[in-house]
């Protein structure tokens, strides 16, 4: 990871009319990480996103985006970015291919059928690649969204709640994505309400409330916040998730799966 932070947000504020929506954010992102930016609903984090992808200009504070200015150099910044909402983007009428291939197109990139047939492989789409967006799962839908906001290879994505109205198997292949994609280099900053998305995926979690982030750390350091509790006996019951992947198995055409839970017992101390 580079020493210089992706994205760096230092005392950003935003009020619409007499709403105070953000009231002094800070944090920073470092470069290749997993960063999930979490909070209820009008919490901020959208406001937020917007700022740093240049779509809205904050009242006070600063913000950089891959060492951009957000404010002094918004076309830098574009360049540097891809926003994924939470809103499918894909031409529903267009293939999953014919899709990869318009927004390379759009990029001036060469060989647009190459960018698009590498991308298909990579996010499990091959098989899918002739079909019209519109007949695609939410999963595969979400995964050819993420697909498409790569092409021209962004250093940063802006995820904006990207597992919202999912289900559980598409969930997984989403976040199997994200983790994929941290891997390769590339600093993904995810919006989400979900407690569960952001402790799967996140590397540090910035905790957004009434327009300030209230905590920012990694999940051990969160967890450290609560003290201690003695546990004399627990018995690990699978979850609900658990129950559910076993009984339906992996979903076909993707890499997505997950470890079944059981039901031993377990004796387990802890320091209080």
């Amino acid at each position: 990871m580079s020493a210089q932070p992706a994205v760096r947000v230092q005392g950003v504020e935003k009020s619409f009319a007499d709403l105070h929506v953000l009231r002094g954010v800070d944090f920073d992102v470092a470069a290749g990480s997993i960063f999930a930016l979490l909070g209820s609903n009008g919490a901020g984090k959208m406001t937020l996103v917007r700022i740093l992808s240049t779509l809205l200009k904050a009242d006070a504070g600063a913000a950089t985006v891959h060492g951009f200015d957000v404010a002094a150099e918004p076309d830098d910044v574009r360049e540097s970015i891809s926003l994924t909402g939470q809103f499918a983007a894909a031409d529903e009428v267009l293939t999953g291919r014919e899709n990869l291939v318009l927004v390379a197109r759009l990029r001036h990139l060469k060989d647009p059928g190459g960018i698009a047939d590498d991308l298909l492989a990579r996010f499990s789409l091959t098989d899918a690649g002739g079909r019209r967006a519109s007949t695609y799962s939410g999963g595969m839908r979400r995964r050819l969204d993420i697909a498409m906001s790569l092409i021209g290879s962004p250093p940063v994505i802006f995820l904006d709640e990207p597992t919202t109205g999912l289900d559980p198997q598409a969930r997984i292949e989403v976040w199997q994505t994200v983790r994929e994609l941290a891997r390769g280099g590339t600093t993904v900053l995810l919006t989400t309400q979900y407690l569960d998305e952001a402790e799967q995926l996140a590397d540090r979690i910035g905790i957004l409330h009434e327009g300030r982030i209230i905590q920012n750390g990694t999940l051990d350091e969160l967890r450290r916040l609560l003290p201690a509790t003695e546990v004399e006996y627990v018995e690990k019951r699978p979850s609900l998730e658990d129950v559910f992947l076993a009984l339906v198995g992996p979903s076909t055409g993707s890499e997505s799966g997950a470890d079944s839970g059981s039901g031993e017992s377990t004796r387990e101390r802890k320091a209080s």
